[in-house]
Formats: C-alpha cells, sequence, structure tokens
C-alpha cells in the first residue's frame, strides 16, 4: 500500500525517538521512501548515522544549512513528500505548531508546507493532561492535522497513563489510512464506541453491557475506505483498531468533552453505549456495609451525547448517526428517538438475552433514515460494519 510513497519524518526530542529508528525499518519494508528530519533535542536520544543508515537518505537537520538550501530548500523539502509524520511529536513541537512558530527547520516545514501532517505526540502524562497542551492538541485538529496516539501504560519516568508514543506498527496503519484510496478519502469522521462507566465508589461503577465489537467494526470499515477516523472509546472489551486516533475516556461527560473537541467532523457515528444516568456524589472511598442497612444513591442524569451534536446550530456534522438498542417495539422506540435527538439516521438493533447481540460477534439492524425502516439480515458485526460504511460514503460523496 505505501510502495511509491514518500514520508517526511520529523524526529522529536524524547526517548520514544528511538521508536522512530524501527517505524524507518517498517516504512522502507512497505516500499516508502523516507526522508528524516532530525531535530536538535532528537539527536540527544537518536543518532543521526543511525538514522540515515535505516532511511537510505540524507539526514536534515539544520535551517540554515546553505547546502541544503541551494540543493532543495526548505520550502521544497515540506512539499515533495505525500505525507509529513511527526513521530515523537514533542509537547514543544506541538505547542510550536499550534502558535506558528518556525524557528528551526523542523518547526519551519511544518509551517512552509501544503501536504497533509500526521503527528504521534509522546510526553509524560502531566505535560499530556495540561490544559495548554490540550489547548494545543485542540488548535491541531481544528487545522486539519492528523494525530494517532498516544498510548496509556508506563512511561521511562516511572509514571504511568496516556503520553506513551504509539508503537511503530499503529503508525504505519495510521499512515496506509491516510494515504488510502477510497471513497472516503479527505472525510474525518468520528465514531464513538464501548461502555461508560459511572463510578459509584472508587471500586464500584454503573455500566451498559457492551463490549464495543460494533464501534470498533464500524471504524476500522471507514478507514479502509480512506477516512481519517476519530475514535472515542469507554473502557471496551474489544482492543480499538489500528490506524485511527484514539481517545480514551471513562464516563459520559468524559465522552461528551472528547467529542466535542474533536469536532468538526464530516459525520459523527455514535454506537456508544452510554449509560443514562450517574450516582449524583459519588464517594471517594469505598462504600460499607453498615448496621443502618443499604447504603442511598442518588441519581442525575447523564448529558445527551447524539442530542447535544444532532441540535448543534454551528459545526454540526453533515451526516450524525446514532445507535438504539432496544428490548422490544425496536422499530417504534428508534423511530421515537430518531424525531426526539434529532440525528439523521438510527441504526436500530433488538439486545434481548435471547438475541445473543449484544457482546456476541454478529447483529441484525433496522436502518431508519428519511427514507423509512430498512431490514438488513443477520450477519457479522464487520459485515454490518462495512455495509454501513458504505452507506455513509455514498451520503456523503
Amino acid at each position: 500500500m505505501l510502495a511509491g510513497k514518500h514520508i517526511l519524518l520529523i524526529i522529536g526530542g524524547g526517548i520514544a525517538a528511538f521508536k522512530s529508528l524501527d517505524l524507518i525499518r517498517r516504512l522502507r519494508e512497505r516500499g516508502a521512501a523516507v526522508t528524516p528530519v532530525l531535530t536538535r533535542a532528537g539527536e540527544e536520544f537518536v543518532t543521526p548515522l543511525s538514522v540515515s543508515a535505516l532511511a537510505g537518505d540524507k539526514v536534515y537537520r539544520d535551517l540554515f544549512d546553505l547546502g541544503d538550501e541551494a540543493e532543495m530548500g526548505h520550502i521544497q523539502l515540506s512539499r515533495v513528500a505525500d505525507l509529513l509524520v511527526v513521530a515523537p511529536a514533542t509537547a514543544d513541537l506541538m505547542a510550536k505548531m499550534a502558535q506558528g512558530h518556525a524557528n528551526d527547520l523542523a518547526s519551519t516545514l511544518l509551517l512552509a508546507t501544503d501536504t497533509p501532517v500526521l503527528i504521534a505526540p509522546a510526553m509524560n502524562v502531566r505535560m499530556w493532561d495540561h490544559p495548554a497542551t490540550q489547548r494545543n492538541l485542540k488548535t491541531l485538529r481544528g487545522d486539519g492535522i492528523s494525530v494517532v496516539g498516544p498510548n496509556e501504560g508506563d512511561m521511562a519516568c516511572g509514571e504511568f497513563g496516556p503520553g506513551r508514543m504509539s508503537e511503530p506498527l499503529e503508525i504505519v496503519a495510521a499512515i496506509e489510512a491516510h494515504l488510502a484510496e477510497g471513497p472516503l478519502k479527505g472525510k474525518r469522521i468520528l465514531v464513538t464506541s464501548g461502555p461508560t462507566h459511572e463510578p459509584i465508589d472508587p471500586v464500584r461503577y454503573i455500566a451498559n453491557r457492551s463490549s464495543g465489537a460494533q464501534g470498533t467494526a464500524i471504524a476500522r470499515a471507514l478507514a479502509a475506505l480512506g477516512a481519517e477516523v476519530i475514535f472515542v472509546t469507554g473502557p471496551a472489551d474489544v482492543p480499538p483498531p489500528e490506524g485511527v486516533e484514539v481517545i480514551r475516556v471513562q464516563t459520559a461527560q468524559q465522552m461528551l468533552e472528547a467529542v466535542q473537541g474533536a469536532l468538526p467532523v464530516d459525520a459523527g457515528i455514535f454506537a456508544a453505549a452510554v449509560a443514562d444516568w450517574r450516582v449524583e456524589g459519588a464517594s471517594d472511598r469505598k462504600l460499607k456495609k453498615s448496621k443502618d442497612g443499604l447504603p442511598t444513591l442518588s441519581f442525575a442524569e447523564n448529558p445527551d451525547i447524539l442530542k447535544t451534536v444532532s441540535q448543534l446550530k454551528k459545526g454540526r456534522p453533515g451526516l450524525v448517526v446514532g445507535f438504539a438498542a432496544e428490548t422490544n417495539d425496536v422499530v417504534d422506540h428508534a423511530t421515537a428517538k430518531r424525531a426526539r435527538k434529532g440525528c439523521d439516521w438510527i441504526v436500530a438493533n433488538d439486545v434481548s438475552p435471547e438475541t445473543g447481540i449484544m457482546g456476541g460477534g454478529e447483529n441484525a439492524v433496522t436502518l431508519i433514515s428519511d427514507m423509512g425502516a430498512e431490514d438488513w439480515p443477520r450477519m457479522s458485526k464487520e459485515a454490518v460494519a462495512r455495509q454501513l460504511a458504505e452507506r455513509v460514503a455514498r451520503a456523503l460523496g
């Protein structure tokens, strides 16, 4: 898929820079040409010699290299590639990109380019969670920058959380998806998936029975048709697909904030099984049995994500697709839900225990739109996803 493609790889200064060496190797295995740009900070982690040896090309390092300027120039260098990839994209590089700085070769290339850009963030969890980084991330998304990762896990600094750079094969999958030719190429689509967990106390929560399998399959099918996919997922059983931007959340409020932060998009597909209620004033300590009897829990209504997005006055996606998991009168309930929420389509299914659909590998859905209710035969969730993705492609075409 990458044969004949040209990737300009900018390597930022972070411990994750060592993964860029494997990334270069994986890209070249797939037939891509890689032109590396190494920042001064990046040289503290990987050497120009090792980068050059793996890339089979010269390493570009200095903005004011007269030889490079005479040979190609930073403007030309930024525009001959099919895709610019920043891996690792440090907090500093993201800030420079968001603010339009151009004080070194990497930032100048990124400001001068008219080529699509994909970043793979990598930094300490506190830096990633910092409001400044999140503001910069929102700005970059709004500018059309694609994002892969970061992952959650142990870090070199000894902390745990989001901030680990995606693995090389995950970045390769994102590059392949970005460069894929298909009817959804150039379209940005949001998919929500999985359940939400609403805490009762630190060890208990309220949730829906959702594995995340259908949402994951939909995200994968959209990416296969060339879409840039932002995948917002609750704590699902099924791992997220490769090659898409993954945003992990726990609660409905966090999911709403992630969805709002991902806008604007061309389409939104809301497959998540969001809990309707949360415990008001969840305890910060484990609730104990007592002689006074059972604890009293007060509930509050969670935000309605589908309705919120469907009824946006500004920035509403061109196509909004909701899901309705019902146990009786499926079409009637789903039709009423579509009218109440204001979405364009509803994908309805019967999740009664005897169907085996909730948590299973198959689904039987009814697509409800202005054209009425269309029953689809029972099939694998992957087949449902492919059929839905093709419908989305036609609608956005």
